[in-house]
């Protein structure tokens, strides 16, 4: 319809009309946007990314690690929060990362994208480590619950953070708990070749050649190495009395299986990534005796409101370090309120000085994202089951009988 030919009265009624039209128009645009990020209720939806393998080899740390945050997420939902004057429902946008450190930067461009306003992972340091440059381009915090190589927050990113301890923690108390339990004069240290695994085995050879012991030359696998014999065959011939291995379960049960098979007497040691009841499933009674770290408490030592939550939710104990990714997604909810917004930006300063009572005890952070104090775990496989035996804090070294009385508080 042409309106400069209509008669002027005809003009004026479809003027309105059209005015009226574009103003619904409008109105709508404004509540889809509106409508958008709410949940039911009207909640306003922030999202909280988590990353890890949840496929492969070492799925069960990554489920494990995921559960941790599903269950903060849900325990926050059920508070009925209100951030900002806005009534908030968080989801958990959560990825598989594989364990592949060049899916972590890809995952990590996603959660941006997808405008999360926190992340807790990843899992694997290889993976944590280039994912971390995306976070901190991006502004937004990432706390690791897991990855304990030095360099993550060795590389000065404000919005960098880990709740448990590191490997230049790590290594040297799995060595030394080594050296004073079983005094070892020769130890072969093999490594999966990822950025946790050759971290964690260098820490711990400084630490045995400091001590005095012989460490024999490094040898290498991958991260997806099952077959070990061609190195062990060659570690028989020269007799150590102790081999440690920096890498995952998924390739410590194959390596300590191999190695009983082919007849070595030798002890085996183990970080974290190899320090759970799966080595039992994966080596058979091979494992029996082997002993392992742990950067931070053990499971089993969590709060009991947590594990009793936990074993609520999912129907079994939590494995490794699902207290921790369970303490890290409570602790950016936790700024979120303190800042009373969940923008990232604004609650990143009471991230960084915060003072928190969690699962895995008290945690606050130093200046460069790390968790002060951390404790380490060592444990044992005794009767077919990872159990700590002691935890080693600021240099002390604590029987888990008494730390668990509460001397370790």
């Amino acid at each position: 319809m042409q309106l400069s030919r209509a008669p002027a009265r005809l003009r004026s009624v479809a003027l309105i009309f059209a005015v009226l039209a574009l103003a619904a128009c409008g109105k709508q645009e404004e509540a889809a946007k509106s409508a958008a990020p709410a949940a039911a209720g009207g909640a306003t939806v922030v999202k909280i990314g988590h990353a890890a393998p949840l496929t492969g080899g070492i799925a069960h740390l990554g489920k494990d690690n995921e559960a941790g945050v599903r269950l903060a997420i849900d325990e926050a939902n059920a508070k009925g929060m209100t951030i900002g004057g806005a009534k908030i429902h968080f989801e958990m946008m959560s990825e598989d990362d594989e364990g592949n450190p060049t899916k972590g930067p890809i995952i990590a461009q996603k959660f941006v994208d997808a405008k999360v306003a926190g992340v807790v992972g990843h899992l694997n340091s290889g993976v944590t480590i280039p994912a971390s440059a995306v976070y901190n381009t991006a502004g937004i915090p990432m706390i690791s619950g897991s990855a304990t190589n030095p360099k993550l927050t060795e590389q000065g990113f404000a919005v960098t953070f880990r709740t448990v301890g590191r490997d230049d923690q790590q290594g040297p108390a799995i060595a030394s708990y080594l050296v004073s339990q079983f005094k070892p004069k020769v130890v072969a240290v093999v490594d999966d070749a990822t950025s946790y695994g050759e971290g964690l085995a260098n820490e711990v050879e400084k630490t045995l050649k400091a001590a005095g012991v012989t460490v024999l030359a490094r040898e290498k696998g991958t991260d997806k190495t099952a077959d070990w014999k061609a190195i062990l065959t060659k570690l028989k011939g020269k007799k150590p009395d102790a081999i440690f291995y920096g890498g995952m379960d998924s390739g410590g049960g194959p390596l300590v299986k191999q190695g009983r098979e082919l007849g070595l007497k030798a002890v085996f040691a183990f970080g974290d990534g190899a320090c759970s009841d799966k080595m039992k499933e994966l080596a058979g009674d091979a494992s029996e005796g082997m002993v392992c770290s742990q950067a931070g408490i053990p499971a089993q030592a969590a709060s009991k409101p947590f594990i009793d939550a936990f074993k609520a939710k999912f129907g079994s104990d939590p494995i490794i370090y699902a207290p921790f990714t369970y303490d890290a997604t409570n602790l950016i909810i936790s700024a979120m309120q303190k800042a009373d917004s969940v923008d990232p930006a604004k609650y990143l300063a009471a991230l960084k000085a915060s003072s928190f009572d969690g699962a895995s005890g008290h945690i606050e952070f130093d200046e460069k994202g790390d968790r002060k104090d951390a404790e380490i775990t060592i444990f044992a496989m005794k009767d077919g089951k990872i159990v700590p035996v002691a935890i080693i804090k600021a240099g002390k070294t604590i029987p888990f009988e008494e730390f668990a009385k509460g001397a370790g508080a």
